[in-house]
Order: C-alpha cells, then sequence, then structure tokens
C-alpha cells in the first residue's frame, strides 16, 4: 500500500500543475486581446462617424441617415475612444470587451452597443 502512495501523490501533483499551466498561458493571451482592444479602439473611434452614417443612410435614406448618423458616430466615436482607454488602463484584469463588435472593423455593417455585464472573463 505505500508503495501505491507515492505514484498516486505524484500523478495527483502532475494533475494539479499542469491545469495550473494551462491557466498561465491563457492569462498573457487574455490580456495580450484586451490590450489590443484598448489600442485598437481608443485609435479608431472616430471610424463610428462615418460607420454610423452608412448604417442610418442604408436603413432610412441620406435626408435622415446623413445628419443622425453624424450625431450618433460621434457619440457611438467617443463611447468607442473611452472603453479603448479604459481596456488600456485595465489591461492586466482580463475582462471581456466592453464594446460589441470589438473591433470597428469586424462587423462594419452592424450597429455598435454596450454590453450590460462587464465581467472577468
Amino acid at each position: 500500500m505505500k508503495n501505491m502512495l507515492k505514484p498516486l501523490l505524484l500523478i495527483s501533483a502532475l494533475f494539479f500543475f499542469s491545469s495550473q499551466a494551462a491557466m498561465a498561458t491563457s492569462y498573457p493571451e487574455k490580456i495580450g486581446d484586451k490590450l489590443a482592444h484598448g489600442l485598437a479602439n481608443t485609435v479608431t473611434g472616430l471610424g463610428e462617424i462615418p460607420k454610423n452614417i452608412i448604417i442610418n443612410t442604408n436603413q432610412k435614406g441620406p435626408a435622415y441617415g446623413i445628419p443622425v448618423g453624424f450625431l450618433v458616430g460621434i457619440v457611438h466615436g467617443i463611447g468607442r475612444t473611452l472603453t479603448g482607454a479604459v481596456d488600456l488602463v485595465t489591461f492586466i484584469i482580463p475582462t471581456k470587451p466592453i464594446i460589441y463588435p470589438d473591433y470597428i472593423w469586424k462587423e462594419f455593417d452592424k450597429e455598435t452597443h454596450y454590453h450590460p455585464d462587464w465581467k472577468l472573463q
């Protein structure tokens, strides 16, 4: 029985540390993604203006789409820039993106919205 105890403890320790190693490799990836989101969204916030002009023009025509899209684009541009700045400052704490689509170029034809539950990953 004593001879079985050492190999079982060794195997248990290997399983424990292998799961820790798997988590350690995902943490740098998560903070790297958050840093990339923060940098991209801080820089591309102004891209919300033409995006929203195009979306609103396609939905309701140019007479409505250009002025309303411009104003909505300014609001979402400020929102994208600020959420990018928050992601840059807090990149060390991995969270899910606040803004969707998470990159402006990812789904350029979809309206921007903000996630109500800002959770840790």
